[in-house]
């Protein structure tokens, strides 16, 4: 099959989700059993707190992968990543060494770094001119992950125990099997590459400065609300009374609503334009928090939805605005800002438990709401424009 250019192709923008969903699927099995791997390999919670850092620190290196994947065939990655870490992912449980386990992880960290660097790419070369439109199936992929992954792998281990975890691989291989099918003729690098004298990447990034130094105060600022929701809303509704099968739930409607957020605002991103949708979710959110901090019951549900609808929906419209710019290196500039979101996302969540420590959760998530606000001014000095980033050749 061969892309069409300017088209945007419905089966495979839906089918690069599906992957998305599947790979992001794996990548969130550890949380859900780290305590049966705590028991099993007898390690203490230090650890087991390192277990998930080493999942993560291949994004450090996302500028370079972006470097690799703009001289290679990008396609390539996308396909073969969902089967590497389904294979790297299910063996966690039947891991019998904290080494073992650590190398699984570091491998599915690299995987998912490989995957997640050139597929938005991919996803704006079979989107055509609507660009937010793609970004915004491909997160809901990706949003939707968070929610059927624990689920995924806690069915798993009910069924066949901690050492059967191994049983899921089969999906992953299927996914990446499909990708083959649908997506190994589709040409990207041929559409990025220049045919005399490439421009250096680092050169491309700093043509891009302007634009990554705005969009990190905005992502800082922001990520103080997101990550802390996302990281401590349970550990706050079980302090305030509820269960944790209630906590459990309440969070699982949360990240079903930032699932639609992203869904919802890459698309509007396109009619109204980025900076627009962005400035609109920068002030709307904070209210919605502040609704859902003042109001009980109900009311505090349909606030807290909302919230999720408006903090997630960020995402894809950055997203959007990344690949917007006119570089010879996109592959490489998705990389750059991974890195900057996964910096900025630690720092913020880090940031909120030390405040949470000070304070207690309710006031930092009152102080995390008014920081939020802050947001906005970055907006306005995101340099936009549809030649923004293009690096002269010497």
């Amino acid at each position: 099959m061969k892309s069409k250019t300017g088209k945007f192709q419905t089966g495979n923008v839906i089918l690069l989700s599906i992957s998305h969903l599947i790979h992001d699927i794996y990548g969130s099995f550890l949380a859900p059993i780290l305590p049966l791997i705590i028991e099993k390999l007898g390690i203490n919670y230090t650890l087991a707190g390192m277990l998930s850092l080493f999942q993560r620190l291949p994004s450090l290196i996302n500028p370079f992968i972006g470097i690799l994947a703009d001289r290679i065939q990008m396609r390539y990655l996308v396909i073969l990543c969902p089967a590497i870490t389904a294979v790297a992912m299910s063996l966690i449980g039947v891991a019998p060494s904290y080494f073992v386990l650590a190398t699984m992880l570091l491998v599915a960290g690299l995987s998912s770094a490989l995957y997640h660097v050139p597929s938005p790419v991919m996803v704006k070369k079979v989107s055509g001119e609507l660009t937010g439109r793609g970004m915004s199936f491909y997160m809901l992929g990706g949003e939707m992950a968070r929610t059927l992954g624990p689920l995924t792998i806690l069915g798993a281990v009910t069924i066949w125990g901690l050492e059967g975890t191994w049983k899921l691989m089969p999906f992953g291989l299927a996914a990446s099997l499909i990708l083959w099918w649908r997506l190994h003729n589709i040409q990207v690098r041929e559409d990025v590459k220049r045919i005399e004298s490439p421009v250096h990447p680092w050169r491309a990034l700093k043509k891009l400065l302007p634009f990554f130094a705005a969009i990190t105060g905005y992502m800082f600022f922001r990520a103080l609300l997101k990550s802390s929701m996302s990281t401590f809303l349970p550990t706050f509704l079980t302090g305030e009374g509820g269960t944790l099968w209630e906590a459990g739930i309440v969070f699982s409607v949360f990240q079903l609503a930032g699932a639609a957020g992203t869904f919802v605002a890459g698309t509007a991103s396109d009619k109204i334009g980025r900076k627009r949708a962005l400035a609109i979710m920068a002030i709307t959110t904070p209210l919605a928090m502040l609704a859902f901090l003042q109001t009980d019951g109900i009311l505090s549900i349909i606030f807290l939805v909302t919230t999720g609808l408006l903090i997630f929906g960020s995402t894809p419209v950055m997203l959007a605005m990344v690949q917007d710019t006119d570089t010879d290196h996109p592959a490489f500039i998705n990389g750059i800002y991974m890195t900057l979101n996964f910096t900025m996302s630690s720092l913020a969540v880090f940031l909120a438990g030390f405040l949470a420590d000070l304070v207690g959760l309710e006031k930092m998530f009152y102080a995390a709401t008014g920081l939020s606000v802050l947001s906005l001014i970055f907006i306005f000095i995101i340099p936009q424009g549809e030649n923004y980033g293009r690096a002269k050749k010497q």
